[in-house]
C-alpha cells in the first residue's frame, strides 16, 4: 500500500514510518523541512504539489500539529489549535479533490478530549467529554476545545469515498530519544520519579508496538469509523505508574513532588503541568469490543520491554563507539 503521513517526522510518525516501511509499504512523509528520501514539503496550511501524493494513495495518517510539550501560554495554545485544525482542513481538501482518493483517513486526535476524572474510565460510548470539570485550571478547557475542533475538522470534510477514523491516542510509549517515555525515565533516574500531587491521577498509555498494531488493524477493518481510543486497557494511578517504571529500571526510590514543585519542574522543562496532573483514565472500548488483542495490556510488562529495548540500544551504541575508537 501507499501510505501518506502528514506531519510524520515526530516521535509517533517515526514509529509508524519504521514499522510500515519494514512491512513493505510505500510510506511518504509530508513535512515542512524534507531531509530524507520519500519526504515531501508542505506547510500544513496551503495547497501545493504535496497533494499529488494523496491522490492515488491507499491510506492517509495525519499526525500534523504543534507538539504539546511546551508551556501552555495563550500564544502556544492558539498555535496548537491552528496547526491541528488547518492541517486537517487542507488534508480533507486534498482528499476531496483527489481523482483516486484513499480508502481510509486516520486522523490523530487525543485522549485529552475526555474529562479529568478519578471515579470511572472513559470509553468512546460512555466517556465524559471534558471542558466543564470543577476545580481544574481554566485553560484545561481550551485543550479540550482544541481536541474537539481537531476532530470536527475531519468530520465535516466532504470525503464520501474515504472512511474516516479519529485516533484518540493516549501517550505512546517507546524507547526512542525525546519521547514521553524518555522524559519520564530521565526523571526517574534522577530520583524524581515519585508521586506528583499525591499521584492519584490516572495515566493512560499505549506501548508503541500495540499502537502500530492498532493502526494496522484500523486500516484493515473497513467497517470501523469515527472516534477510537488508542490506549492500553488498564490505566493506572500516576504513583503506581512511576513505581513500576522505577522497578523496571532498578531505581528503589522516587522523591514525591507537590503541585508547586511540579510547576517549577514543568517550567524548567519548558512544558506544562497538565501533562502530569490531568487524570486521563481512558480505555479502548471499541478495540476491545472488536476483539483486538493487546500484546502489552499491563504497564509493568510494557515498562520491562521498553527498558530492555532502551538498554539494548545503549549497549549497541557503546559497542559501536568502542569499535570506532579501536579502529582510529
Amino acid at each position: 500500500m501507499k501510505i501518506v503521513i502528514p506531519g510524520g517526522t515526530g516521535q509517533v510518525g517515526a514509529i509508524l514510518n519504521r514499522a510500515l516501511s519494514a512491512a513493505g509499504h510505500e510510506v511518504v512523509v509530508l513535512t515542512r523541512r524534507p531531509a530524507h528520501e520519500r519526504e515531501v514539503e508542505w506547510d500544513g496550511r496551503t495547497w501545493g504539489p504535496w497533494a499529488e501524493e494523496i491522490d492515488g494513495s491507499d491510506v492517509v495518517i495525519n499526525l500534523a500539529g504543534r507538539s504539546v510539550s511546551c508551556r501552555y501560554t495563550p500564544a502556544n495554545l492558539r498555535d496548537m489549535m491552528d496547526s491541528r485544525v488547518h492541517s486537517t482542513e487542507v488534508v480533507g481538501e486534498a482528499i476531496t479533490a483527489a481523482a483516486r482518493p484513499p480508502g481510509v483517513w486516520l486522523q490523530m486526535s487525543t485522549a485529552t478530549v475526555y474529562a479529568h476524572r478519578l471515579d470511572a474510565p472513559n470509553d468512546e460510548a460512555t466517556g465524559v467529554i471534558g471542558g466543564s470539570e470543577p476545580d481544574v485550571p481554566d485553560y484545561w478547557s481550551y485543550s479540550v476545545e482544541i481536541a474537539r475542533a481537531w476532530e470536527r475538522a475531519q468530520e465535516v470534510a466532504d470525503t464520501p469515498h474515504t472512511r474516516k477514523v479519529a485516533l484518540r491516542s493516549a501517550m505512546v510509549m517507546s524507547p526512542d530519544r525525546g519521547g514521553v517515555f524518555d522524559v519520564l525515565l530521565r526523571l526517574a533516574r534522577l530520583g524524581l520519579g515519585g508521586p506528583v500531587a499525591g499521584g492519584g491521577q490516572y495515566v493512560s498509555w499505549i506501548h508503541d508496538r500495540d499502537f502500530v498494531r492498532a493502526v494496522e488493524y484500523l486500516i484493515e477493518r473497513d467497517d470501523l469509523r469515527g472516534p477510537v481510543n488508542l490506549a492500553a486497557p488498564r490505566p493506572l494511578p500516576q504513583r503506581a505508574f512511576m513505581r513500576d517504571l522505577r522497578s523496571a529500571w532498578g531505581i528503589p526510590v522516587g522523591l514525591p513532588a507537590t503541585r508547586a514543585m511540579a510547576e517549577l519542574g514543568a517550567f524548567a522543562l519548558r512544558t506544562d503541568t497538565e501533562l502530569l496532573l490531568k487524570s486521563r483514565r481512558v480505555v479502548p472500548g471499541r478495540l476491545l469490543a472488536e476483539g483486538f488483542d493487546f500484546a502489552y495490556a499491563d504497564w509493568p510488562e510494557a515498562a520491562g520491554d521498553l527498558v530492555r529495548r532502551r538498554r539494548g540500544d545503549r549497549d549497541r551504541a557503546g559497542a559501536e563507539g568502542a569499535l570506532v575508537s579501536g579502529s582510529s
